[in-house]
């Protein structure tokens, strides 16, 4: 069995790979990344420079790894890929065999823009965060008072994320910041939490929540139980969204009320850190994918989780370089 895994550099691309790594599928793990000083570049089988998504010829030196290579699945690294590869799913599995672990683009739409997030929510009666677009502020700030959010409707990590605590703030914060969506504060960060869900046929067949701390807009302590309510909120949620496999939740508790400020709709950045308390979302995907077991959920297991640096090592001569040709393009 191949496996293709692209974004090998992002921190989604390596927890995929590792989570491979630490499964009991033996796959053979081929990696793709645009910048050949990618970590993740040396730890698959094989390797590939690829282009970035957003270069016209991403797709079409995609298509030649995956002639060449000829994967049974391939997984998209980073957010940068899924409307591309969301609508050019049923293209490259007629083409290429490859089955695409990959949500359809009404969902990807949905979890890319913060504001749609915000207004799918609220429209199943789901916990939503109170939000709106610049112009009708008032209505929220009447509602909800300060302090306020702002943050891009389409980003991650917290970039551009910013704590509005007066009309002057939350002025200069829209004329300085175009594309934003406003929203409640809510919770605190003691009350923050990450799911993963797996969603087929559109019902969620497994869920893990973990509660969190940030650093840099990503979790580098991860607190894993059971946390059965959370659970079946997340699980209602994933059932609503109706996603093709992996779907990431980000909420906080809010006044004891589970309000999702964000949806991933692919693996996570804790995809890796999941592995520890017995939820393999990766192995659990592709074993229902490729060989049809049904995805069951497996027994969380309460761990505490510190993330922290590591090495990976490229001696001279080792560094992936693109083909002639590409090199003679760019």
């Amino acid at each position: 069995m191949k496996v293709f895994v692209t974004g090998a550099g992002a921190l989604l691309g390596q927890g995929i790979i590792r989570a491979l790594r630490r499964s009991t599928l033996n796959a053979r793990i081929i990696v793709g990344d645009p910048s050949p000083l990618s970590a993740g570049l040396y730890w698959g089988d094989a390797a590939h420079l690829i282009p970035m998504a957003k270069d016209p010829a991403y797709l079409e030196r995609l298509g030649e790894l995956l002639r060449a290579e000829r994967p049974d699945i391939l997984i998209p690294g980073t957010d940068v890929e899924l409307p591309i590869l969301s609508a050019n799913r049923e293209a490259i599995e007629t083409t290429y065999g490859t089955r695409v672990i990959i949500s359809s683009p009404h969902v990807v739409s949905i979890a890319n823009d913060k504001w749609l997030t915000s207004e799918f929510l609220r429209e199943r009666g789901l916990g939503f965060v109170p939000s709106c677009l610049p112009g009708d502020e008032e209505v929220l700030i009447e509602e909800c008072g300060f302090p306020l959010i702002v943050k891009p409707r389409t980003g991650a990590r917290s970039i551009g994320f910013g704590i509005m605590r007066d009309r002057d703030q939350l002025k200069r914060a829209i004329a300085e910041q175009p594309g934003i969506v406003i929203q409640k504060y809510v919770g605190s960060e003691a009350s923050e939490y990450t799911a993963g869900t797996l969603t087929f046929d559109g019902k969620c067949r497994a869920t893990i929540v973990m509660r969190r701390d940030l650093r840099d807009g990503n979790t580098y302590r991860a607190f894993a139980e059971p946390f059965p309510a959370l659970s079946r909120a997340m699980a209602q949620a994933a059932d609503a969204l109706g996603a093709y496999g992996p779907a990431n939740f980000q909420f906080r508790l809010d006044e004891g009320v589970p309000r999702i400020f964000e949806i991933n709709a692919r693996f996570s950045g804790t995809t890796a850190v999941r592995i520890h308390a017995g939820f393999n979302e990766v192995e659990m995907c592709i074993r229902h994918l490729l060989f049809g077991k049904p995805v069951e959920q497996p027994e969380i297991m309460p761990v505490t989780i510190l993330r922290h640096w590591s090495e990976t090592v490229v001696r001279p001569g080792e560094l992936i370089t693109a083909p002639e040709r590409l090199q003679e393009e760019v």
